[in-house]
């Protein structure tokens, strides 16, 4: 992949839902990390069953600010979310919307947020007292890949549920949050965006993701797996993608052998090999995570757990073992979710080279 050409619009940014009443979410997930005082601010967002009328229908807006605490409003009216169908803007307000000129939503929108490929602004505030505010823009560096969905072209069809999609492996942004009236003003800081979509649920699932390495400024890591439907079935799939100076490495089940052991917290393993890499993730916490909200069937339960401060060392060699990468960083996000975890999962999938 060309590191100057633009990496945006990658498949899948636009707003997936086709009208219909079936069951049906949308998450979408922004981040940035600031490495200077160690510390990262992810706000995730989802709308559920926008036809309105359902128990589950309406939308929900969290954030994992500083020190990894949690701060989650919900939005009742389905109806007030609004999304793009053909590239990535969304937002959900107190009130209806659209997108607005940065001035404008500062000036009329008490609570909400709004967000593109290029801007993302918003406000919270929860009864206990909680309050964050923020304002930045955003240069991205690196889609997925050459443009490419992150679940193969498969993605496009309804046979694997949830969808999965990196929208921005790396970037940067530019501006300032306010976290508890604390201001954090930030410049090129790295920035990280993907999403989730569908009608069913992962049952189980783990996640590893990390663009601010040290020394090593130009490097972006996403990993996961987990069990999912595949049409009348469950399959348990993995994957590992790294962006590393303007190249793309991809280990997935359609073209790697993925293997992982991952306890139900604090340690992350995964193993992965095509015919020309071959890589090694390792990411720990002593940590004890939050607890955050994710769609269920019943709607968003507190189902996983995640830290925006892990450890994480990766490690890259091509097929003649020489060792082209490794680096590490104590910057790593890192999740487990759904159930059972009672005991460490170790599994494999993939063609085997």
């Amino acid at each position: 992949m060309n590191r100057n050409s633009s990496p945006l619009p990658t498949p899948h940014s636009g707003y997936h839902w086709d009208g219909s009443s079936r069951r049906f979410f949308e998450g979408w997930y922004y981040r940035v990390t600031l490495p200077e005082i160690g510390q990262t601010f992810a706000f995730m967002y989802s709308i559920e069953d926008p036809q309105g009328g359902q128990p589950t229908s309406g939308g929900m807006a969290q954030i994992l600010g500083i020190d990894d605490e949690h701060l989650w409003r919900t939005f009742s009216n389905p109806h007030d979310f609004w999304a793009a169908k053909d590239c990535l803007a969304l937002g959900h307000a107190r009130q209806p919307t659209g997108l607005l000129a940065p001035d404008q939503f500062d000036r009329t929108i008490s609570e909400g947020y709004q967000a593109t490929n290029t801007w993302h602004q918003g406000r919270l505030k929860s009864p206990d007292g909680k309050f964050a505010e923020w304002q930045y823009s955003i240069s991205p560096i690196y889609g997925w890949g050459d443009r490419q969905s992150t679940a193969s072209w498969l993605s496009s069809l309804q046979i694997f549920e949830p969808g999965w999609q990196i929208l921005m492996a790396h970037g940067y942004a530019t501006g300032w949050i306010n976290w508890n009236g604390k201001d954090y003003k930030f410049v090129n800081a790295p920035a990280y965006g993907e999403k989730n979509w569908g009608g069913a649920f992962p049952s189980k699932w783990f996640w590893l993701n990390c663009n601010a390495f040290d020394n090593e400024p130009d490097l972006a890591l996403t990993a996961g797996g987990g069990r999912r439907g595949v049409l009348w079935w469950m399959e348990s799939v993995a994957m590992v993608g790294i962006h590393y100076r303007g190249q793309f490495y991809e280990f997935a089940p359609w073209n790697a052998e993925v293997n992982w052991v991952i306890r139900p917290w604090g340690y992350w393993r995964m193993d992965a090999r095509t015919r020309d890499y071959r890589v090694t993730v390792i990411a720990t916490t002593d940590l004890p995570g939050t607890p955050l909200r994710a769609p269920t069937i019943d709607g968003m339960q507190y189902v996983c757990r995640d830290t925006m401060r892990g450890q994480v060392t990766i490690s890259l060699w091509d097929k003649s073992d020489r060792l082209i990468l490794e680096a590490t960083s104590s910057l790593a996000g890192l999740e487990t979710g759904g159930s059972p975890w009672d005991e460490t999962w170790a599994s494999g999938c993939g063609q085997v080279f």
